[in-house]
């Protein structure tokens, strides 16, 4: 059965797939929600508090109410008024009022390694576990890295240091603690997010390279907000200390527009030679995604900038040669892009993303082929040929493997390409939940969903 319709995907069974339909370049301007990764961080920073804080913009997706749900097993009061937008988060000081709990935390990667580290620094007994994805994702650098600080224990249930992850803990003493940086910035992120709690000061070092370095300036600079200096050094960041134990401020706060979701209606200006303006965010933003629009800057496109904005207008594209390591959550946008640019696209530097909601490399590869394109792996990344000719018959259906991102920039392949199918768009809920209503806004067409 097939029917044109705006229902957000959020509402339908694994079993649909979406057409996105080919038509006009894309002109218009939207202001996507809240930023997951600051809802996230800005969630704990309240809740460790002593006071009560009010996140405006914040983020509706399975994501920050995994995190909300979590946060509420341990004792803090979040109140959420739909309408306006707000969380209001009762601060707890940095002592859980429930000391041992069961957390379910779904395929949240911010969830559970937050909050491994911030648990473990709080003390009490926790176990916290997902979906059988979760299950595959590695924890154990981050459980590593607890271990010189950690009074009582921290451990990984399942086989190659992977969650299921369970603590029971007294809290963390002072000291050095050193974490490897080259699989996830958010083990460094989780880690100073915990570091106030503890008992005496925390230093803490990066071994190797660190992957996604907007991420953790980020983390240092909502810590800041709410009342906790962190030292680093700018801009290499290997060297941080804390002193602890410090008190979390509250702080009334206002979220950015999410900038990774952002990259996909920047995208769509690109692939369709139109021009979208995105509300909310310019360069100093706090999300590093914002330089998404820089390379799109290389490969042909224009970029205007006003203080609350930010605009791309679509060109001639080109393939380019590219490290995405301080952007990796757009990898899997840039790839729908350079399916229609001239010449090979080469992504480096994110040899990180096989270890995300699915493998970035791998799955991406396999679906971009059936378009057409050339794909090759290398050790740290891509290599895109486009495809001479845009398949037409028949028109392949996508797979997202249960990954919000594949689903959203694997969606606007079908701007230029007709008949692309998209499986379980629903799983754009993770940070997205109304995606396909917006692009559908935005382009100014209905999609076509198809259900078996």
């Amino acid at each position: 059965m097939n029917r044109a319709s705006s229902a957000n995907p959020a509402d339908s069974s694994p079993a649909t797939t979406v057409e996105v339909i080919p038509g006009e370049a894309v002109h218009g301007a939207i202001r996507p929600p809240g930023s997951k990764s600051l809802t996230n961080r800005a969630l704990l920073c309240a809740a460790m508090a002593e006071g009560t804080s009010v996140l405006s913009g914040r983020l509706e997706s399975e994501d920050t109410e995994v995190m909300i749900r979590s946060l509420r097993h341990i004792g803090v009061e979040v109140d959420s008024d739909a309408a306006a937008g707000t969380l209001q988060v009762g601060g707890i000081a940095g002592k859980p009022l429930v000391p041992a709990a069961d957390l379910y935390v779904a395929n949240s990667g911010t969830t559970i390694r937050f909050l491994t580290a911030l648990l473990s620094a709080a003390g009490g007994r926790y176990r916290l576990h997902g979906v059988e994805r979760m299950h595959q994702r590695p924890i154990g650098d981050l459980i590593d890295a607890l271990q010189p600080v950690l009074e009582g224990t921290a451990v990984a249930e399942s086989s190659g240091g992977c969650p299921p992850v369970a603590i029971d803990s007294l809290g963390w003493r002072g000291g050095a603690i050193e974490v490897a940086g080259s699989v996830s910035s958010q083990y460094l992120s989780g880690l100073l997010l915990a570091a106030p709690l503890a008992h005496d000061p925390i230093t803490i070092e990066v071994a190797g390279e660190l992957v996604s370095k907007p991420y953790v300036t980020m983390t240092c600079r909502l810590m800041e907000d709410f009342g906790v200096p962190v030292a680093r050094d700018e801009p290499t960041l290997r060297q941080f200390g804390i002193e602890a134990p410090s008190a979390y401020q509250p702080n009334d706060y206002t979220i950015e527009p999410d900038a990774s979701a952002a990259s996909y209606f920047w995208a769509s200006a690109a692939i369709t030679g139109g021009k979208v303006t995105v509300e909310g965010l310019h360069r100093q933003a706090l999300q590093g995604d914002v330089g998404f629009v820089d390379v799109l800057a290389r490969m042909g496109c224009q970029v205007e900038e006003t203080d609350d904005s930010l605009t791309v207008i679509g060109g001639p594209l080109r393939g380019i040669d590219f490290d995405m390591n301080r952007l990796s959550d757009t990898v899997q946008t840039l790839a729908a892009v350079a399916l229609f640019a001239e010449g090979p696209t080469t992504v480096r530097g994110v040899a990180h993303n096989r270890f995300k909601e699915t493998d970035r490399i791998a799955d991406l590869a396999c679906e971009l082929r059936k378009l057409g394109a050339t794909v090759t792996e290398t050790t740290d990344g891509l290599v895109i040929e486009p495809p001479a000719t845009l398949p037409s018959d028949p028109p392949p259906v996508l797979e997202t493997y249960d990954d919000h991102r594949m689903a959203m920039s694997l969606a606007l392949t079908g701007l230029r390409i007709p008949g692309v199918r998209i499986a379980n768009p629903a799983c754009t809920a993770k940070t997205y939940p109304n995606y396909f209503r917006d692009l559908e806004e935005l382009i100014g067409r209905p999609h076509r969903w198809h259900s078996a």
